[in-house]
């Protein structure tokens, strides 16, 4: 009799945990009112340099993602003036869990977890209603570190982990990254190949209707770099150079 309640109570547990889950993930993108997305600074190096470039941190580095969202969202018949709000949250000083390289579906999955608990532990205790989307940018001195480990964001738990430069002059491409991996957590999926990170064609392509196809003028968001031709695409230098296609809209509910 024990054993069967046990497993009743967690059968409960389980169905409330995806229920809510699910019930989240179809009110974050429902787009009736702005999401509210808090960004938590990171040192990635400990480095001095990295340490001043976050002090100098403020909401308004980030306001072309806003702007990106609200220009893209316009385009799909959405009418919020700004769909997307981003809050410069207070730095965290530890790194999250290290994305496991080539693990298994089980080691994948308890990384999940372990990602979300952590979350959780570092921002428990921070003042002001919960965000919608958490994303901890952990930053990085070009100079010492010139080329970045992948970023990851998730839909479960809507939090991400991005990895970009401290540098102002990387302003622009860094916004590209955090809203790539913003619009994972909301269900987006990659546009492009591996390993050779190409856009796939046509939803990784902004204009994949284009005569001639190449060179493409902009990048779509998920597909992540521009296409100059079969073998070769540029890393956008801002969202100004960004588009969000169909396929991807469809995946957030901007199309239904």
């Amino acid at each position: 009799m024990f054993a069967a309640l046990r497993k009743f109570v967690l059968l409960t547990v389980l169905v409330v945990v995806a229920l809510s889950s699910w019930l989240g993930a179809r009110n974050a993108t429902d787009w009736q009112e702005p999401l509210w997305v808090m960004v938590y600074p990171i040192n990635g190096d400990g480095r001095e340099s990295t340490a001043s470039y976050i002090d100098a941190l403020t909401a308004t580095d980030f306001s072309d993602i806003e702007a990106f969202m609200a220009r893209e969202t316009k385009r799909y018949g959405i009418d919020l003036q700004q769909p997307v709000k981003l809050i410069l949250g207070e730095r965290v000083a530890s790194r999250p869990p290290a994305v496991p390289v080539g693990g298994n579906v089980l080691t994948i999955a308890r990384w999940s977890l372990e990602l979300r608990w952590w979350a959780h532990r570092m921002t428990r205790d921070h003042a002001g209603p919960p965000p919608d989307i958490r994303l901890f940018l952990v930053y990085f001195d070009p100079a010492q570190t010139p080329a970045l480990e992948h970023s990851v964001g998730l839909e479960k738990g809507r939090v991400g982990v991005v990895n970009v430069f401290a540098a102002r002059r990387q302003t622009g491409a860094n916004n590209f990254v955090i809203a790539h991996e913003m619009l994972h957590t909301l269900g987006a999926s990659d546009k492009y190949e591996l390993p050779s990170l190409l856009p796939r064609f046509p939803d990784g392509y902004a204009e994949p209707a284009q005569k001639p196809l190449y060179p493409q003028r902009q990048a779509e968001i998920m597909g992540g770099r521009i296409p100059v031709d079969e073998q070769h695409a540029a890393i956008p230098e801002s969202l100004r150079a960004a588009v969000l296609g169909p396929g991807t809209a469809r995946e957030i509910r901007l199309l239904r």
